[in-house]
């Protein structure tokens, strides 16, 4: 009965998030209703709500975690100084004489805003806003104007510094330090933030490269539909190289400074996403964009995110403990251990799961929720922690591309004007959703694109 109650418990948190109301109290709510009905019967021991201050105070004494905040304020920040306006701009006179190229300025682009900001739904819509009506305008055919942007956009879940990465090496962190417990190991080995951001690395650059690709091949086959920006437009703009040294080189240094201190060892994230922060407002003063006025409404947007983010791990908190007490562990563990196929059916089938939720729940709420209950059963059957992040967060980003509930679909079609149909958002992005599944086809293939870099730098084999 107790695992009947324990599936009962988390259909009830997706219903109540499909519903729509907020994320920690549905998680939190759900949780100790299910508590309580569990005391009632006395299908449940309240002695497991004990733990519930612990794992408050341990959300709180999370020094990787003060990295949110610090990232969250370094991308807003950004995203008020208008870099990614001038970088389109500049981006797309570098590549104007090419066909295609106004695409892979917007693809760059979206790279850079996603080691900028790390958050999906601010690219995507930032993009949308600024260089959609520039390429619809320029005869680039509208399919692959919307399919680039949703792509680019959502590139902030796999390149560092992102937050996703960030919350998720800290529920992968403590579902590892789980798995080792449950097995008897006692062991300091465990993963860190940079050795995601260091995995990340060389599949996230691959997509880009990937999507780079795409829009080269369609300006060869159809030329029509990404055309060169006209030699009288670019004969404008006089003295490029100056205009991009002062463009594009003061935002990639911060990059730059934020990734290399992580990834060389020399900073914690936390510590480098402080420096992100202050170099964020030292570049915004430089052009002129900071003001009193800018600086109270970057810190109440970092608040109200930050604030989301803490509530919605407490409430996890709350719900993961709920479903510990009802068993639902040991069953989600005895099901995936009885899978044919052994650890490869397992993890097929999550990521199955995951795809399809990804559909109808944000990131937060697959990565607090889903990931806890499933990563220490897969860990405890040899699967490389650092792998298994790379591969959750490239299928979650697959997902928020894939019609017909892709979040970034959403974010897209709220920005774009009404002569771009729903249908041909839809179409863009499907060559976009082949590039990533090859990207997943590779990665399970030869796992050392995601752990080759970490194992190198950090020697964690």
């Amino acid at each position: 009965m107790s695992e009947i109650m324990s599936l009962l418990l988390f259909a009830a948190a997706v219903v109540i998030l499909l519903i729509g109301y907020p994320v920690a109290i549905s998680l939190a709510g759900t949780g100790l209703l299910f508590a309580g009905i569990g005391y009632v019967f006395d299908l449940f021991d309240p002695a497991f709500l004990e733990a519930v201050p612990n794992r408050i105070f341990g959300v709180m004494g999370n020094e990787t975690l003060i990295a949110v905040p610090l990232f969250v304020f370094m991308g807003v920040m950004l995203e008020k100084a208008k870099i990614a306006e001038e970088l389109l701009d500049t981006m797309a006179l570098l590549f104007g004489p090419m066909r295609g190229g106004l695409g892979i300025s917007v693809c760059i682009v979206g790279m850079l805003l996603a080691a900028s900001t790390g958050i999906v739904g601010a690219t995507v819509v930032t993009m949308g806003l600024l260089s959609l009506p520039t390429m619809v305008r320029r005869g680039y055919d509208p399919k692959v104007a919307t399919g680039v942007i949703c792509a680019s956009g959502t590139l902030g879940q796999i390149i560092p510094p992102s937050i996703v990465l960030v919350l998720l090496g800290d529920v992968i962190s403590s579902a590892y330090q789980q798995a080792q417990l449950d097995m008897g190991i006692y062991s300091p080995k465990s993963v860190t933030v940079g050795d995601l951001f260091l995995g990340a690395l060389i599949p996230g650059l691959l997509l880009v490269v990937g999507y780079i690709g795409y829009l080269i091949f369609k300006s060869v086959v159809d030329p029509d539909s990404v055309p060169a920006i006209p030699a009288e437009e670019r004969g404008k703009v006089n003295d490029l190289g100056t205009r991009i040294f002062k463009v594009l080189i003061p935002p990639l240094l911060l990059v730059v400074l934020v990734l290399g201190s992580i990834l060389g060892g020399l900073a914690t994230p936390t510590e480098a996403a402080s420096v992100g922060a202050i170099g964020a407002v030292v570049l915004s003063a430089f052009r002129r964009n900071l003001s009193w006025p800018i600086l109270k409404d970057v810190m109440r947007s970092t608040t109200q995110v930050s604030s989301m983010v803490f509530m919605i791990l407490v409430g996890a908190a709350v719900f993961s403990l709920v479903f510990r007490g009802y068993g639902g562990d040991d069953l989600v563990r005895d099901f995936l251990h009885n899978l044919p196929g052994g650890e490869v059916g397992a993890m097929i089938i999550v990521m199955l799961v995951m795809f399809f939720l990804g559909f109808f729940l944000d990131f937060m709420e697959i990565t607090f929720v889903v990931v806890p209950i499933v990563a220490p059963v897969l860990l405890m059957m040899g699967i490389d922690p650092i792998w298994l992040g790379i591969m959750f967060a490239i299928n979650l980003q697959t997902s928020f591309l894939t019609p017909p509930f892709g979040f970034a679909l959403f974010y897209l079609r709220g920005v774009a004007p009404d002569s771009i149909s729903t249908g041909t958002i839809y179409k863009g992005v499907i060559p976009f959703i082949f590039i990533q599944l090859l990207m997943l086809g590779l990665l399970s293939a030869w796992p050392s694109l995601a752990t080759w870099l970490p194992h190198l730098v950090y020697g964690n084999n």
